[in-house]
């Protein structure tokens, strides 16, 4: 069981931290000395989890169908589930205020991810998914065009710096690692990961729009948020 719950008072060290982070991982990310690691890491992550499709039929059902909008609603149900399930992390008197300090923690995501998409606009860090980049991609939705056609397989997007995605993701498992312990935070952190995948695998993010992008987001939510 958690030793804290969320509490309404400052704590500048936390605050400094998570911009300190948010700052330096942006910062590897726009300098031209580490940017070419970046984009290698971008280019061997796309090639390993994308290239892993188009062999087995069964593989590429299950990421066709884990990129589909409504498997996002089944990932946020399972999310939610896990946060206010009685006794998993939370006591039964901490589960109302773990649940308004997430909600509160979403609102100040979303204005922070308006603001890094705006800024990410003007000077220039946007870019296309590795599926629009990268000849000989395979494309979820020319495979399975059903699905595309009813669902709208989420394998391709002209601009996808930050990873929206993933920064929903990131900010439940940040929330819930603080609350975690042993084997409980592996689990929150496997599911964050494991939910992460479909968009990499798809094509429709490269890793550093998830783990820079998307984390620097969930960084200054959390930072700010809690």
């Amino acid at each position: 069981m958690p030793v804290t719950t969320p509490q309404a008072r400052w704590r500048p060290l936390p605050l400094f931290i998570t911009h300190m982070l948010a700052g330096l991982l942006l910062l590897s990310w726009l300098w031209p000395t580490s940017r070419p690691l970046w984009n290698a890491i971008d280019h061997a992550t796309f090639q390993l989890l994308n290239g892993s499709l188009g062999q087995q039929a069964w593989w590429d059902w299950l990421w066709a169908l884990a990129s589909i909008r409504v498997f996002d609603i089944l990932v946020g149900a399972l999310l939610l589930t896990l946060l206010i399930r009685r006794d998993w992390l939370f006591a039964q008197h901490q589960l109302r205020p773990a649940l308004f300090t997430f909600v509160a923690l979403l609102l100040v995501l979303l204005v922070i991810r308006v603001l890094v998409t705006k800024l990410a606009g003007h000077f220039g860090w946007q870019h296309a998914s590795p599926s629009l980049e990268i000849a000989g991609a395979y494309h979820l939705s020319d495979h399975f065009p059903l699905l595309e056609q009813i669902f709208e397989l989420k394998d391709r997007s002209s601009r996808s710096f930050p990873g929206d995605h993933a920064s929903v993701l990131l900010i439940w498992g940040l929330f819930m690692a603080l609350f975690a312990r042993g084997g409980r935070l592996a689990l929150v952190l496997g599911i964050t990961l494991l939910f992460m995948l479909p968009r990499l695998v798809a094509g429709a993010h490269w890793l550093s729009d998830d783990f820079v992008g998307g984390l620097l987001i969930a960084l200054l939510a959390i930072g700010w948020g809690y």
